[in-house]
């Protein structure tokens, strides 16, 4: 696998990793304000990647390659919702600033179970740079590196403040700043890993590319609308999650353009 499409599975991982070691710079934890302002920007960058980097070009993949565009886009975007509300009714998670579980009963630690509940969130990211790189990779098809790059960055921007997020609450907990940071840190494995076994899965199912674009899209738009735009707007009522959710959009949208 050349450098550079490692480097690339990487870049989303390092923003996690930056935003966990904040740990060591700030003493309380991130005000409910800032919070939501930072899951209303988390929730513009991944809406505006589904669409620029993964929806428009498995409409135009599946034209070229001449199959059912609607079928292709329209069937991978549910498969990929479907799979994230699967994820999310079996894995035993908690959401920050919430006390009551989800997903089937368990007897896991508070900490693991907000670990998880970001985890959930990593997985369908990971998915979407694999996906797209393989897309850059496969012969014949016209989709440029510089889009998974683009995807890449504008994850790696949303994920500094998730790491913050989930890193500083967790030192509340009574654990020591280094395993808070560790925590952290091990949430935002899964996109380098889900990137990897996206690339080779997608490698068999060459012709349903599209399809499989699609179906990250799918998953991405699942954990905004189930969960980053509700938690920004739970509360005093505030527009700054909404500026927020705009500027991550036309952030991503521009990285997407500049170096799609």
């Amino acid at each position: 696998m050349p450098t550079t499409t490692l480097i690339v599975l990487l870049i989303p991982f390092l923003g996690t990793t930056l935003g966990s070691g904040m740990i060591f710079l700030v003493r309380d934890k991130v005000s409910d304000k800032l919070q939501k302002v930072l899951l209303g920007f988390a929730s513009g960058v991944m809406l505006a990647a589904s669409v620029w980097s993964l929806i428009i070009p498995a409409m135009e993949m599946a034209e070229q390659n001449g199959s059912n565009v609607l079928l292709s886009v329209a069937g991978g975007l549910l498969l990929g919702m479907l799979f994230l509300l699967g994820l999310d009714t079996l894995t035993p998670h908690l959401h920050l600033n919430h006390e009551d579980p989800e997903g089937i009963h368990s007897h896991l630690k508070k900490r693991t179970m907000m670990l998880l509940a970001v985890t959930l969130h990593n997985i369908p990211e990971g998915m979407a740079v694999g996906v797209v790189l393989a897309g850059a990779m496969g012969a014949g098809h016209e989709m440029a590196f510089g889009s998974a790059l683009a995807l890449a960055i504008g994850i790696a921007l949303q994920n500094f403040p998730e790491g913050a997020i989930i890193s500083l609450p967790l030192k509340g907990t009574g654990i020591s700043s280094w395993k808070a940071f560790i925590y952290g840190v091990l949430s935002g494995v899964v996109e380098p890993l889900g990137g990897l076994l996206t690339i080779y899965l997608t490698r068999f199912f060459v012709p349903w590319l599209p399809a499989c674009l699609a179906f990250a899209a799918g998953a991405m738009i699942y954990v905004v609308v189930e969960e980053l735009i509700p938690e920004s707007q739970e509360g005093k009522h505030s527009n700054l999650p909404t500026v927020s959710l705009f500027i991550g959009f036309v952030l991503m949208m521009v990285l997407d353009v500049a170096l799609g």
